[in-house]
């Protein structure tokens, strides 16, 4: 197994993309803390799919916007499971509206969550991947952060933020052993996305005119998390069926 005796901390992932990516690191032999917010009960039954592969999971509740709270999960995922070698930093929010009716609240939710939420776990897990000499960062963006979208002032903010992010943490810690890469989904077949229909206009921009599977963006996740990607830092994957191209 390409994962095996190591330990990956996912954000977000009681549902959606989170839980794909989670349920992929664990089937290649990644042991789990899922890190969640809102209802216990998805986290914990994200768990119970991981343990079931043999791996060994607990989940944690965590606001990633609470620099506190984040130390404090970093530090019980460690004494909980041992010392760990990846983060994904999928944990992310829409409050979607035109620029000039944004509420401020809104703006400063979605950059809170999805970019400086990244920012806390990053320093909070760079410090032992530093001591270790190792470490996989794998950051969820958006092809919102490479093109923009109208109605998501706030939201391709907080994406193109974690890709420039991306490119400083890579370049600072790549002589220690640390890779940090993003990966940009597309259309993908989540709650977020739930109200796109096949006959959607939005699709027919996309040359393979279909929406992705979390499955999609878990594999690439996989990618970046394995030895396979050891000299890949600093890199933006879209996984977006061409519509970025």
């Amino acid at each position: 197994m390409k994962l095996e005796n190591k330990i990956a901390l996912v954000t977000g992932a009681s549902q959606g993309l989170g839980k794909a990516i989670a349920l992929k690191l664990a089937e290649n032999g990644a042991d789990i803390a899922v890190i969640y917010v809102g209802p216990e009960e998805p986290a914990l039954a994200v768990c119970r799919e991981i343990e079931a592969m043999g791996r060994r999971a607990k989940a944690y509740f965590c606001d990633v916007r609470e620099e506190e709270a984040v130390n404090d999960t970093v530090k019980a995922v460690t004494e909980d499971l041992g010392k760990i070698h990846i983060l994904v930093n999928n944990a992310g929010v829409t409050r979607d509206g035109l620029l000039v009716k944004m509420d401020e609240k809104d703006y400063d939710m979605v950059l809170d969550i999805n970019l400086k939420g990244a920012f806390h776990m990053t320093r909070a897990c760079c410090r032992g991947f530093m001591r270790q000499r190792y470490g996989k960062i794998i950051n969820i963006s958006s092809i919102a952060g490479l093109v923009g979208n109208a109605g998501q002032v706030n939201y391709a903010a907080s994406k193109a933020g974690l890709i420039g992010m991306s490119k400083s943490v890579a370049k600072e810690l790549g002589g220690r052993g640390i890779c940090c890469n993003c990966i940009a989904p597309g259309f993908i077949e989540t709650d977020m996305t739930k109200d796109i229909k096949e006959d959607n206009p939005l699709l027919q921009q996309v040359p393979m005119r279909k929406m992705g599977k979390p499955e999609d963006v878990a594999n690439a996740a996989l990618f970046l998390a394995s030895p396979d990607s050891d000299y890949i830092t600093g890199e933006t994957i879209r996984v977006d069926g061409g519509l970025a191209t």
